[in-house]
């Protein structure tokens, strides 16, 4: 028995922590999506699949409500994994270790899964739990959300009866999303070119480490600190000065999360070792201080290093300094029209090194396409400025706001009889799946909702208790308030 099981709502809880217990990073769902299958099948519910892996669960009307718009819950299967640099864990093997904290449910030392663990928990729980009222319903798993939303790029049309969507993948409690920021990946490849590194230089791991990470859409605008890109400055501004040779850069491990940490594997004269290691010192005081009051546990290290691999050459290691220290990070711009909303952004997410390879990756946002477009190009410019190969690709749309929507008006009004308070109605710098849907659903009315969750996409993850407790009321009492078609 799961600690999680003395929470309530039941059975929510108890279905969320066996969700934890069975692995699920992105692109290896697939086991508990057999498992979800199986176990729809032995309660008795119709099941499907489409030809990209998403489940299709459907369930009758309540007795007497039979004639209620039909709706479809939906969530996505897969889970962000991201760790401590010091917990060793599998994803693909190990399950997610909740433990509750005072108010929150957290994992130990991993991302937690709540997004979007806790919508697909709800959604099931609903099939389950008798005491819910409801129209005719469908609960709908789409495969690989976070590294490309490959079930929502899959769905076809005709293969829903739902006429209005439920999505769970909102992560504030008292807000009504009802549009989101579209998306593109954007990568940079620089050849590179290695010599020998001469005779009495001293090999050296510079590491950029203790950030808090987060989510690349909802927390950019946080000011936190981007691991490839600190590491990045540092190099450029005393690189050439220290003639540094520059063996190995890597940071970051996902091009949706801001990425925590970076390494760099270094070598130098032997009598510049010194001035290296005051250098870092420095560095590090220098973040420390701009970084206070968001990185409180940032730290800079110098250890020596056993790589006995060529070094770039001086005009490959400029060039990729150059390139990654110029890319650009974080907000762009933010909305005119929907205030206090960041219109549009980038996150410079991994970067990845080889013998005769570097690539860039990063992850464009934008409510507005021209917005993706302009940063497109930028990046574009700065890579063949650099002599890289650039290529933007899997873009996906945004979710248009629709102010007439009659789901999000009764989702309203329904969280203001219960909690005699106003929601606030949003658009997320987030990628939902909402957007996609519109291209074989045109005509579905949506609307997204779920718990209060911070830290997504990093080991702080967390999900607040009590809000979970409320999400739970509104969706129940919001299926029992939809009107007759």
């Amino acid at each position: 028995m799961s600690e999680l099981s003395q929470l309530s709502p039941q059975p929510l809880w108890d279905i969320f922590a066996k969700i934890c217990s069975i692995p699920h990073p992105s692109k290896h769902e697939e086991q508990l999506a057999l498992h979800i299958v199986g176990w729809a099948t032995e309660k008795g519910f119709h099941v499907e699949r489409d030809q990209v892996g998403n489940i299709l669960i459907r369930k009758p009307a309540t007795a007497g409500m039979e004639d209620r718009q039909p709706v479809v819950l939906q969530a996505h299967l897969d889970m962000v994994p991201q760790k401590n640099n010091d917990t060793v864990h599998d994803f693909t093997k190990d399950p997610i270790r909740p433990y509750i904290d005072g108010e929150w449910v957290k994992a130990r030392g991993t991302t937690l899964g709540a997004d979007n663990g806790i919508g697909m928990a709800s959604a099931l729980a609903v099939l389950v739990d008798d005491g819910v009222a409801h129209g005719p319903l469908e609960v709908l798993l789409t495969m690989t959300e976070e590294t490309g939303m490959d079930g929502a790029f899959g769905l076809q049309p005709n293969w829903l009866q739902g006429e209005i969507l439920i999505n769970t993948d909102s992560e504030e409690e008292g807000e009504i999303y009802m549009g989101c920021a579209g998306g593109i990946d954007f990568t940079s490849n620089l050849a590179l070119t290695r010599e020998a590194v001469p005779a009495g230089f001293q090999r050296f791991t510079l590491t950029l480490k203790g950030l808090k990470g987060g989510h690349s859409g909802g927390d950019i605008h946080l000011g936190l600190g981007n691991a490839n890109k600190l590491l990045a400055r540092l190099l450029a501004g005393h690189a050439e000065a220290l003639d540094l040779r520059l063996i190995d850069f890597n940071g970051g491990t996902l091009r949706n999360a801001i990425p925590r940490e970076a390494f760099a594997t270094v070598a130098v004269a032997a009598e510049s070792v010194d001035a290296l290691k005051a250098q870092v010192s420095a560095w590090q005081a220098m973040l420390k201080n701009e970084l206070a009051e968001k990185e409180k546990n940032l730290r800079v290290e110098l250890e020596a290093a056993s790589d006995e691999r060529p070094a770039l050459t001086a005009g490959s290691r400029d060039a990729f300094i150059r390139l990654l220290n110029a890319t650009p990070n974080g907000v762009i711009r933010n909305s005119d029209v929907a205030k206090g909303v960041v219109e549009t952004s980038l996150n410079v997410g991994v970067v990845t090194m080889t013998d005769d390879n570097v690539e860039i990756h990063c992850l464009i946002r934008s409510l507005i396409d021209s917005g993706k477009e302009y940063v497109v190009s930028m990046l574009d410019s700065l890579g063949k400025l650099a002599g890289a190969k650039t290529k933007a690709i899997g873009g996906y749309p945004g979710w248009q706001p629709d102010a007439s929507s009659p789901v999000m008006h009764l989702v309203r009004e329904t969280y203001q009889r219960l909690f005699n308070k106003t929601p606030n109605i949003q658009i997320i710098h987030a990628g939902l799946e909402c957007g996609l849907f519109r291209k074989p659903y045109p005509n579905m009315d949506m609307v997204s909702i779920g718990p209060t969750i911070t830290g997504p996409h990093s080991p702080d993850e967390q999900v607040h208790i009590e809000s979970v407790g409320h999400y739970w009321t509104l969706l129940t009492e919001l299926l029992k308030a939809i009107p007759a078609r």
